[in-house]
């Protein structure tokens, strides 16, 4: 939970509401509110009245409303590496016959921005919009891998290290050991470690001058890979990284000069 005033209590209620991923009743917030009932019915009131929440009198329920789908679609157009990496994804995607996934550091967690389903697809955890642990996935640890110290210090500080499996890195130095190994190679494998059956290979997507934008990867299953074929791809997703890296440079993340100005490449 935040503590940033009103604010950050509204955000909070809009967290709660839109954790249960379908329309919830106001009893079944009550719950698991921190908040008091008048608290509570206050915020749902106003989030509604403006908008960001929508309330359904013949069912009761509340649900995400119009205005928060207009500003969670302009931060993804935005501010995500989504729109600029879609053409990519796609065509890794469709080389590969894999799972590929585009990921964001979001607050130490990996935020799964982008996701194409492989051809004979798997059930795995994440998918887009979602948040999952950073030190137990290939494009968690691949972006961990290239942050500055001082950045790296503080992510790895927001980290759980909860055991998810019998081969998840369940440690700081564990973790460590296998981020300088990662740094040295240019890529992460998630051997296992988020979930059992899930292997991948992932690559960090950064600027020419090193600003870490996000990181992409190829999925399989054990059931019918193994690394040594996940491995042939890494020269390809290594070039697609580099691909995005270059588009999202031109078009959203220019570098910053040493004057403090911003370099945009202009496109053609």
């Amino acid at each position: 939970m935040t503590g940033d005033g009103t604010i950050g209590k509204a955000c909070d209620v809009l967290d709660q509401v839109a954790a249960f991923q379908r329309p919830v009743r106001f009893a079944e917030l009550l719950e698991s509110s921190r908040f008091p009932k008048a608290t509570l019915y206050r915020f749902l009131q106003s989030l509604t009245n403006q908008g960001m929440l929508s309330y359904d009198p013949d069912r009761q329920t509340y649900a995400p409303g119009l205005r928060l789908v207009r500003l969670a679609h302009a931060a993804w157009t935005q501010s995500s590496l989504a729109p600029i990496a879609r053409p990519f994804l796609d065509t890794l995607s469709g080389e590969t016959g894999e799972t590929v996934h585009l990921a964001q550091l979001d607050s130490g967690q990996v935020l799964y921005v982008d996701k194409r389903n492989a051809a004979q697809p798997v059930e795995m955890y994440s998918q887009a919009g979602k948040v999952g642990p950073a030190y137990c996935t290939g494009v968690g640890k691949a972006m961990m891998a290239f942050l500055d110290e001082a950045e790296l210090n503080k992510v790895i500080s927001q980290q759980s290290f909860h055991r998810f499996t019998d081969k998840t890195l369940a440690s700081e130095a564990a973790l460590r050991s296998d981020l300088e190994l990662i740094h040295s190679r240019g890529y992460a494998l998630d051997d296992e470690e988020h979930e059992a059956g899930i292997i991948c290979i992932a690559c960090p997507i950064r600027t020419p001058g090193g600003r870490m934008l996000g990181a992409i990867s190829v999925t399989g299953s054990t059931e019918r890979m193994n690394f040594d074929q996940l491995e042939a791809w890494i020269p390809r997703v290594r070039r697609v990284a580099e691909q995005i890296a270059a588009e999202a440079q031109a078009w959203r993340f220019p570098e910053t000069r040493p004057d403090g100005q911003k370099d945009r490449i202009q496109a053609t």
